[in-house]
């Protein structure tokens, strides 16, 4: 068929209009860009938002603020000054009658505004009044009553003055002022403290009085309906009772007898009575508080009458009995929960005593590691401390994790019998050193917590949801926190156990064989229908069994690998037979392997048989089909193996370490070819030849002797013909090249005689005539060079 025009005339037309399309296209989109950009711009300039105009900058009642403010401060800072520096110069009967005259004006003069609606300047002229009030009290002291105490009669001038400013703002012309009702409030909050200085009272009078105080800021409080008066009453109750329970707090710890403890406890109720009374406003905050008081008082009496040892647990009990109150009818639901939160806070701070002690109890077997087969401890105490000196008081530290094991037991929170079994698992740990049990029995302890928490991971439901008691218990303790899986806490706990149990074993070597030996029989029979690490920890635990066989039995480390490299065997066996853990015992397996090969390190025969030994078990791994990828890692181990039992012998010949990979590497390339035809020459067969064609031709340059580069050019030659003759670019082209460099080699000491032989300027002459002479021939040689890159790409 006849085209007109011709075909490749036509596709260049069409190129030509596809580049003017494409031309075109860029034209239009940046002339849209450019009208949308303007568009915008018009439209944002349209809908600008116009600035207001300008205006005062303080509105009038800021400014009436500021200088009523200001004037009240002028006006007080006066007659502070007339009161203290001015006050010589009159009488007494003109000084009383200055003083008078001027704080009966100023708090008059807050009824005639209020009454004309000037509130404002009421309030700041009823300041100025009330800060006269105060100086009269100083002056009745320092001109008529100067002999008397002056705490007493500042105690006495507080309560009038809460008095007068009280009645003066409940009178009908000020009630509606904010100053005088706080300040009176302010001022109650005096009179008990000061009077109790001025008795020359004993610590527990200041703490009442200070309690009694805010008791009484407390009931002001639930009866306040303005927010100054709230705001004043909440800041006086808060600050006299803390100070109250700061001081009744530092009286029951520094109590020595049952006497000065009850009293200090009368005082802590009676903070936690007022805190209860405070949770008509504030149930969330106090009555936790409250709670807490109460525990702290409970426990006053018994802590110094009981040994120090049992003064966690007696504050515990008392913190346990505030759950009670979720079995007492017509209690407050926010009661409930506060004495749950106090509860709560008193059961973690004994946790975080009690956990003091598990810092030393697990730590302490770790000093077994420095000293193996040292000795049988005398005790347990002993095996866990070693050289460390032992936690006093603290022998209760067991019974208080039970303790708050056996609640968190029964409560209905999903991490509650998580928590529950690792506090029981951690109380359990810390009996055998409590009690100082001999050595054997702390053992037989460990063992068996070991045993409970691995049969607990094979019986126990999936998650702590599926307790049966979850559903009586209290809302308080139901959450939304996920569920934790029972078993996986139990496994952790016992994978815990087993390691402490296994260094604590170290002091003795009959303990050691004794205790590895349970432990492998115990996760190997686990494995069978328990978790999926308890066949990786049979099998660490196998390992670490073989290595104490072997120095048990005086052998040299060398021959214990052998009996170590039994336990990969274990490991592939089981990876068969284990499917879903097969992950974890394979890689458990190999770093048994790993370490094996670490013992045989200065060894060379023995190391050599022990990769060859690994090679022999990843070749079973790799018969599995999901585990054909393990075939690599053996080639590679008995490469490895050959290599080392070579240096072994003492060979040096690169030959005997290329080959035993080059001829492997070639049949593996040959087969690939002959399932997938198309692969090619290089990924076939270049490894292989590479792997020895190179090392050897580095050996024959540095070789003297005629012999090694003669067959090692017979091999290249070879291997040339072969890939000439199949088509074949890899062998061709490596095989050409290690011939030509070879012959370079053999030929470069007549090169030299010729070079040497010639004048210097025969080298120049003859490389511009063979310039020359490719220039002239140039065309000629490029077309040589393709029909040889069009002759090698045609082979594979």
């Amino acid at each position: 068929m006849t085209h007109i025009p011709s075909p490749a005339e036509e596709l260049r037309l069409i190129d030509t209009e596809l580049r003017q399309l494409d031309a075109r296209r860029s034209q239009l989109l940046a002339r849209r860009g450019w009208l949308l950009a303007t568009m915008d711009a018009a439209r944002s300039k349209a809908q600008a938002p116009v600035p207001p105009p300008s205006g005062p900058e303080a509105t009038p009642p800021r400014v009436q603020n500021v200088l009523l403010i200001l004037g009240g401060t002028l006006l007080t800072v006066a007659a502070l000054a007339f009161t203290l520096v001015g006050w010589g110069h009159l009488g007494i009967v003109g000084r009383s009658a200055v003083l008078g005259l001027i704080t009966v004006a100023a708090l008059a003069v807050p009824l005639v505004l209020t009454a004309r609606g000037l509130r404002s300047t009421a309030e700041a002229v009823a300041g100025i009044g009330l800060v006269l009030t105060v100086l009269d009290a100083y002056a009745l002291h320092e001109v008529a009553l100067s002999g008397v105490d002056g705490l007493g009669f500042s105690a006495a001038g507080a309560a009038v003055l809460a008095v007068v400013w009280t009645a003066y703002g409940l009178l009908p012309g000020t009630a509606e002022l904010r100053l005088p009702l706080p300040s009176a409030l302010a001022a109650a909050q005096l009179p008990l403290p000061l009077w109790a200085l001025a008795a020359d009272a004993d610590a527990f009078g200041f703490a009442a009085a200070l309690l009694a105080t805010a008791g009484f800021t407390t009931a002001v409080a639930l009866r306040a309906a303005r927010r100054p008066v709230l705001l004043t009453a909440v800041v006086g109750a808060c600050g006299m009772g803390a100070g109250g329970v700061l001081t009744a707090g530092a009286l029951s710890v520094a109590a020595t007898g049952p006497s000065a403890a009850a009293r200090a406890a009368a005082l802590l109720v009676l903070a936690s009575a007022i805190a209860l009374a405070a949770a008509r406003r504030a149930s969330a905050v106090t009555v936790p508080v409250a709670g807490l008081l109460l525990v702290a008082a409970l426990g006053s009496v018994p802590r110094v009458v009981l040994p120090k040892v049992w003064t966690v647990p007696v504050y515990l009990v008392c913190g346990l009995a505030l759950l009670a109150v979720w079995r007492v009818p017509g209690v407050p639901e926010g009661v409930r929960k506060g004495f749950a939160v106090a509860s709560g806070v008193v059961q973690a701070v004994a946790v975080v005593w009690a956990a003091q002690l598990l810092a030393v109890v697990l730590p302490g077997a770790l000093a077994q590691v420095a000293s193996p087969w040292s000795g049988v401890p005398s005790d347990m105490r002993a095996a866990v401390t070693g050289e460390l000196p032992w936690v006093t008081h603290m022998e209760t530290a067991p019974l208080v994790l039970a303790a708050v094991a056996t609640v968190l037991a029964f409560a209905g929170h999903p991490w509650a019998r998580p928590a529950a079994l690792v506090l029981g698992w951690a109380a359990a740990l810390m009996v055998p050193p409590v009690l100082e049990l001999p050595y054997v029995a702390g053992l037989l302890t460990g063992l068996g917590v070991t045993v409970l928490a691995v049969l607990g991971a094979l019986v126990v439901p999936g998650t702590a949801e599926e307790s049966g008691s979850a559903a009586e218990e209290p809302s308080f303790f139901k959450g939304t926190v996920p569920a934790i899986p029972t078993p996986l806490v139990l496994a952790a706990l016992a994978a815990l156990t087993s390691v402490h149990v296994a260094l604590l074993a170290l002091a003795s070597r009959s303990a050691t064989l004794a205790v590895l030996t349970a432990l492998t029989l115990l996760f190997a029979a686990a494995a069978w229908r328990g978790p999926h690490l308890a066949a990786p920890a049979a099998l660490a635990y196998a390992t670490a069994l073989t290595c104490a066989i072997g120095a048990a039995a005086g052998w040299e480390p060398q021959y214990t690998a052998l009996l170590v490299l039994t336990v990969p065997v274990a490991a592939a066996l089981l990876a068969a037979r284990l499917p879903r853990a097969a992950l974890p015992v394979e890689v458990t397996g190999a770093a048994a392997a790993l370490l094996a090969i670490g013992l045989t390190v200065l060894d060379p025969p023995m190391l050599a048989l022990v990769l060859a030994l690994c090679g022999v078990i990843t070749a079973g791994t790799a018969i599995r089909p999901d585990r054909r990828a393990v075939g690599y890692a053996s080639a590679l181990l008995f490469v490895l193996a050959t290599w080392v039992r070579l240096a072994a012998w003492e060979v040096d010949m690169p030959e005997a370490y290329t080959l035993p990979v080059s001829i492997p590497a070639l049949l593996v390339g040959a087969l690939r070819r002959r399932r997938v035809p198309e692969t090619s020459s290089w990924v076939a067969y270049g490894p292989g030849l590479a792997a020895t064609l190179l090392p050897s031709l580095v050996a024959a340059w540095a070789d003297p002797h005629w012999t090694r580069p003669l067959l090692l050019g017979l091999a290249a030659l070879s291997i040339t013909l072969l890939g000439g003759g199949h088509q074949l670019q890899a062998p061709l082209l490596l095989g050409g090249a290690v011939l030509a460099l070879d012959a370079l080699h053999e030929l470069a000491p007549y090169i030299v005689q010729v070079t040497d032989a010639l004048p210097r300027w025969a080298l120049p002459a003859l490389a511009g005539l063979l310039l020359l002479a490719l220039g002239a021939t140039y065309e000629q040689r490029i077309r040589d060079v393709r029909r040889v890159r069009d002759a090698l790409g045609r082979m594979s």
